[in-house]
C-alpha cells in the first residue's frame, strides 16, 4: 500500500521540514488579540513570545474540519491510505473531531490517538514512517502506535506563574503566594493530560525533581524498552541549549534530543519553561 503520514504542528514539524521528511502537516490555529494565525505559517515562535510578553490575548483552537479533510482529500488522490497523528486527545478535541471525520473515508484514513505531544509526537511520526517501510498496513500501524501510546512521560516546569494563572491552571492567590515564596510547579503529561506533579522551592530544585522522576520512569515502568530522552523549552534557543547540555550530563549514555516546546503548551507556561521526556520508539 502507498501510505501517507500526516500530523499537526504540535509535533514541532512545520511545512518546510515536513517536505524534507516526506510527511504532511496541519498547522494549528492561534488567536492573537482576535486575529487568527497559523503556527509555522503566519505565526512564528519569536512572534508568539513577543505577543505573549506584550500581554496579548492568545488562545488556541483545533484545526477546522475543512483544513483537515482538504489535506486528506489531496493525499488520497495518489495514496491508498492516510495515517493522521494529531496531538493527544487528553489536551484537545482535535483527535476526536478527526476520528469522526475519518468515519466518512471507508477506512482509508486512520486517526491515531497515541496520547502524545511535542517530541514524543514527533517520534510517533518517525515510527509511522519506519512501520510503513516494514510493510505494515495503515490499520496495523495505527494499532502499533496506540499499543505504545502510554509509553511516554513528560515533566515540565515554568519560570513565571502568571501564565498558569492566566490560563486558569492555578488560582490568583496560589500564583501570588508561589511568586513570593519562589515556589516552582512541576507538571507532568502522562497519558495525554497535564497534571500537577510537585511543588518545590526554586528553579534548580524543580529541574532536579524532574530528572529524578524521569530516572525513576526509565528504570521502573519503562525498563527494558527502547527509549529516547528529549528536552523541550520555551523562549529563545539559548534556553534549550543550556538545558540540553545539563540533561545530557546527567544521562551521558543516552543521546538527548532537543526541540522547542509546543506553542499550545507554551500558552500556559510562558517563556523560560523547560521540559524533559522519555518515550518509546520503534527500532
Amino acid at each position: 500500500m502507498k501510505i501517507a503520514i500526516a500530523t499537526d504542528s504540535n509535533s514541532g514539524i512545520f511545512e518546510r521540514q515536513a517536505r524534507k521528511m516526506g510527511v504532511h502537516v496541519v498547522p494549528m490555529p492561534f488567536s492573537v488579540d482576535g486575529i487568527w494565525l497559523y503556527e509555522g505559517v503566519q505565526l512564528t515562535a519569536p512572534d508568539f513570545y513577543k505577543a505573549q510578553a506584550s500581554g496579548a490575548q492568545i488562545t488556541t483552537s483545533q484545526p477546522s474540519p475543512a483544513d483537515v479533510t482538504a489535506l486528506w482529500d489531496k493525499l488520497l488522490q495518489d495514496h491508498d491510505a492516510v495515517i493522521y497523528i494529531p496531538m493527544t486527545s487528553g489536551l484537545s478535541g482535535s483527535c476526536a473531531a478527526a476520528s469522526a471525520l475519518a468515519a466518512d473515508y471507508d477506512g482509508r484514513v486512520q486517526v491515531v490517538d497515541n496520547k502524545r505531544i511535542s517530541l514524543p509526537q514527533y517520534q510517533s511520526v518517525l515510527d509511522a514512517k519506519r512501520l510503513v517501510k516494514q510493510g505494515l498496513t495503515a490499520v496495523q500501524i495505527k494499532a502499533r502506535l496506540e499499543e505504545h501510546a502510554l509509553d511516554a512521560s513528560i515533566y515540565i516546569t515554568c519560570d513565571d506563574l502568571k501564565y498558569l494563572k492566566k490560563g486558569g491552571r492555578i488560582t490568583p492567590a496560589a500564583a501570588a503566594i508561589g511568586t513570593v515564596l519562589n515556589i516552582k510547579p512541576v507538571l507532568q503529561i502522562q497519558g495525554g493530560r497535564i497534571d500537577a506533579f510537585a511543588k518545590v522551592r526554586g528553579s534548580q530544585q524543580a529541574r532536579e525533581r524532574m530528572l529524578e522522576a524521569l530516572a525513576a520512569d526509565i528504570t521502573g515502568r519503562f525498563a527494558d524498552m527502547p527509549l529516547h530522552i528529549g528536552v523541550a523549552y520555551s523562549g529563545g534557543p539559548e534556553v534549550g541549549q543550556k538545558w540540553q547540555k545539563f540533561v545530557q550530563s546527567r544521562f551521558p549514555r543516552c543521546r538527548v534530543h532537543a526541540a522547542p516546546l509546543s506553542l499550545s503548551i507554551a500558552c500556559h507556561t510562558g517563556p523560560g519553561a523547560v521540559g524533559v521526556a522519555c518515550f518509546y520508539y520503534e527500532k
